[in-house]
């Protein structure tokens, strides 16, 4: 084989292998239906250390969480009073902290913020009063179903 022949042949399937891998992204899907905060903490921690791993090994991703049900308490400085989810002193203090830290994970990472609809109406909270930058779906647990079903791991935190 013609030497000039072969370089161009290895800068092809170089070029093929990159273009392959550029076109794989990384997606995955966090459940966040529950109140405590530690567990929150915890999980931001995690979503935090994935995508900065994708990020240093050069990966697209594409990460969301979605939140329901007692998670919503995490998407709002309302102390929802009179719900199962209302804030306790607590969470209070730990409020201002987790929410700097999911809105750094918005900005930063670009990891995608989804609040169910039905949770917030069902508690008559008003769009108004849940923090920027937050998507709603109509469906919390259908919207986890339907990003697994387009090949997104799911991820919950225990």
């Amino acid at each position: 084989m013609n030497p000039l022949r072969f370089i161009r042949w290895l800068a092809l399937a170089g070029l093929l292998a990159s273009t392959s891998a550029a076109a794989q992204v990384a997606k995955v899907v966090w459940h966040v239906d529950f109140a405590d905060a530690r567990r929150l903490s915890a999980m931001i921690q995690n979503v935090n250390n994935m995508v900065t791993t994708y990020q240093g090994n050069l990966e697209d991703y594409d990460v969301r969480i979605v939140f329901l049900s007692g998670g919503i308490r995490f998407l709002t400085a309302d102390p929802l009073r009179g719900t199962p989810f209302q804030e306790d002193e607590a969470f209070r203090k730990q409020r201002p902290d987790l929410t700097v830290r999911l809105q750094q994970l918005r900005t930063l990472h670009q990891v995608k913020l989804e609040l169910c609809e039905i949770t917030r109406e069902q508690l008559g909270l008003p769009k108004e009063k849940v923090i920027e930058g937050v998507a709603f779906v109509r469906s919390g647990v259908v919207r986890i179903a339907e990003l697994q079903a387009k090949g997104y791991a799911y991820l919950k935190v225990e």
